[in-house]
């Protein structure tokens, strides 16, 4: 489809994710198709309309979540914006998803050690650093060897969520674990460096500016893939980062093993650090800059998980 390769060409020149640009090409086929739309003039008439539609069948009749509903929206507007140059001018009145209040899911620290001993390799550093620093799996799996700084005990994430670059803590029982783990790595780098494939992707254009970059060791990933891929975008072969999956797998497996009833997955390991933080007394603000929340209403979330039962209130059951 000509429109979704052109989709394709404008969010490469802007630098998005091949995540987030699978995502919204994928909302746009969807959207195409439920309106049954033939030829590139029918996407201008009543765009507005067109979308609220849209929207509002995701709400209805496929009972979305509103993050869901909103990165459809994105997508859309993207599309009329940036690709068809046809920007959206009436407001948009699509039913709403229902964003309901969530408590996240947290590990107590005698589970965070049973699962972390349980674990090794690859998925275990990455776990070890999902709860020792608050990293996102995606933050995580894409750090660079120069992003560890041994002087200082941090890490530097770059091009978090909304884009932005933050400082986080690392454990210094961590450091030696990592330092042995990327000497390994170093030397597969350089077997890549021999089979011509030790060329990493680089992003915002940095492989043009600077040409040696993709081969430097400061720029390969701390986690390499166990396999040389080809590369969707620049079709060179050359060796990516992790996939998640690998280590959803294996803290899945991990958790049947040990019986654990909460659904857990690599995001837990996050909100059990921010919480077992707010449990030792570190100030909410540090912990907000720590995770690099935007807003200092999304790391609360977490003070609600300390309250003893409903508000803070203990069971008349506890004074018979």
């Amino acid at each position: 489809m000509k429109l979704i390769n052109e989709v394709k060409n404008i969010m490469r020149i802007k630098h998005y994710s091949i995540h987030t640009e699978n995502s919204y090409c994928d909302w746009i086929k969807r959207f195409i198709l439920f309106h049954k739309m033939q030829i590139r003039e029918e996407v201008f008439i009543r765009p507005e309309g067109k979308i609220e539609d849209f929207l509002t069948h995701l709400a209805v009749n496929n009972h979305v979540a509103a993050s869901t509903q909103n990165q459809a929206m994105n997508a859309l507007v993207f599309l009329y914006k940036h690709v068809l140059e046809h920007p959206l001018v009436q407001r948009i009145d699509a039913v709403r998803a229902k964003k309901e209040p969530r408590i996240p899911v947290v590990l107590v620290q005698e589970e965070v050690k049973k699962v972390i001993t349980l674990m090794n390799g690859t998925p275990q550093l990455v776990v070890k650093l999902l709860y020792g620093s608050g990293l996102r799996i995606s933050e995580a799996i894409r750090l660079r060897v120069q992003d560890i700084d041994y002087d200082y005990k941090q890490i530097i994430v770059r091009s978090g969520k909304g884009d932005k670059d933050r400082i986080t803590t690392v454990s210094t029982t961590l450091l030696p674990e990592l330092s042995r783990h990327l000497e390994r790595v170093q030397l597969i780098h350089q077997q890549d460096l021999k089979n011509n494939a030790g060329a990493v992707y680089l992003p915002n254009a940095l492989a043009k500016k600077h040409p040696n970059a993709p081969t430097e060791w400061g720029w390969q990933y701390v986690f390499p893939a166990n396999k040389i891929a080809l590369d969707p975008r620049s079709h060179l072969m050359r060796r990516h980062h992790v996939d998640p999956s690998v280590i959803n797998k294996a803290i899945k497996v991990v958790v049947r093993k040990l019986n654990i009833s909460k659904k857990i997955s690599a995001h837990t390991f996050r909100h059990s650090f921010a919480t077992h933080l707010l449990q030792r007394g570190t100030d909410i603000r540090t912990i907000q800059t720590l995770l690099g929340h935007k807003d200092l209403e999304t790391t609360m979330i977490y003070t609600h998980v300390l309250q003893q039962g409903a508000e803070g209130v203990s069971s008349p059951l506890d004074n018979l």
